[in-house]
């Protein structure tokens, strides 16, 4: 068992119960998944942009992506239904809170100018939105073997029914909200 995970079961189920008053325990929010996703633009031209992110993606969470395909046909965009167009990955268990560890105490320290993340990206459900400009921030990833820089999205998805509660329980792990 992870020490994030470890520390969730006891310190932070215990906060959350004594902040909101949960009267019984399968009530405290937990982490249900983190949904990592990263769209490759340049995929319809360029087919080693797409692998070329899969293993960034793979080398990152340490799970096999599975690539996303456009759902209809934008013709501004020069895109036609079905054309691979990007990728993601569903974390869940001990994968999602080794992720959320290194993402947490790792990666977002090493973002410049770094400020902490934005308070107010709930979805109104519970669940928190992250974007990343740039895959260089996690430490496995090694500079000289990167040919583009790529942004991705990390969705952390809850139990939680309100965003304070999700908010709390995000904050609790160690999430560096901006003031």
């Amino acid at each position: 068992m992870t020490r994030l995970k470890e520390t969730y079961m006891n310190e932070i189920s215990a906060a959350m119960q004594s902040k909101f008053g949960y009267k019984n325990v399968m009530e405290i929010p937990k982490l249900d998944k983190i949904v990592i996703n990263m769209g490759v633009g340049e995929a319809k031209e360029n087919a080693k942009a797409l692998e070329s992110a899969v293993k960034d993606l793979e080398i990152i969470t340490g799970q096999k992506p599975v690539i996303t395909k456009a759902k209809k046909s934008i013709a501004n965009f020069k895109i036609r239904e079905g054309l691979a167009i990007g990728c993601k990955v569903t974390l869940r268990g001990d994968k999602m809170y080794e992720f959320a560890d290194r993402l947490i105490n790792l990666a977002l320290p090493r973002v410049r100018d770094f400020r902490g993340v934005n308070p107010n990206a709930f979805d109104g459900r519970g669940n928190y939105a992250l974007g990343i400009k740039e895959q260089l921030i996690f430490p496995e990833i090694e500079y000289d073997k990167v040919d583009k820089v790529r942004g991705m999205d990390v969705i952390f998805v809850t139990t939680a029914k309100t965003d304070e509660e999700a908010r709390e329980l995000l904050r609790l792990f160690g999430m560096p909200f901006a003031k």
